[in-house]
């Protein structure tokens, strides 16, 4: 996950049709609501771990971020990736949730 990141923005087509829907925004979401779901699945459905892992990919987020800015060719800081992470935690939480509901342990 971390390498789709960090490429430089040079790796990436300048303009077609994805970057018209908006196809990263799409990508960074799901990233993460994979990444919350697997880390949700691994701590249970504990409110104070589930805050914590939040808290880890809004930090995460913001440091992929600033990272780009700083030390990849052609890329930049976009706060709305960020939302999109966030928006895709979020997403893999209630995900993970409806998932735990079902499958409560006894």
């Amino acid at each position: 996950m971390n390498l789709l990141f960090f490429l430089p923005g040079s790796a990436f087509p300048s303009e077609n049709f994805l970057s018209k829907i908006y196809f990263d925004k799409i990508v960074h979401m799901g990233l993460f609501a994979v990444l919350v779901f697997l880390w949700s699945s691994s701590f249970g459905w504990v409110r104070k771990f589930l805050l914590w892992i939040l808290a880890a990919c809004l930090v995460y987020g913001f440091m992929v971020e600033f990272i780009q800015r700083e030390w990849v060719a052609n890329r930049d800081f976009d706060l709305y990736d960020v939302l999109a992470d966030m928006a895709g935690a979020i997403g893999g939480l209630l995900v993970y949730r409806e998932v735990y509901k079902k499958n409560k342990p006894l």
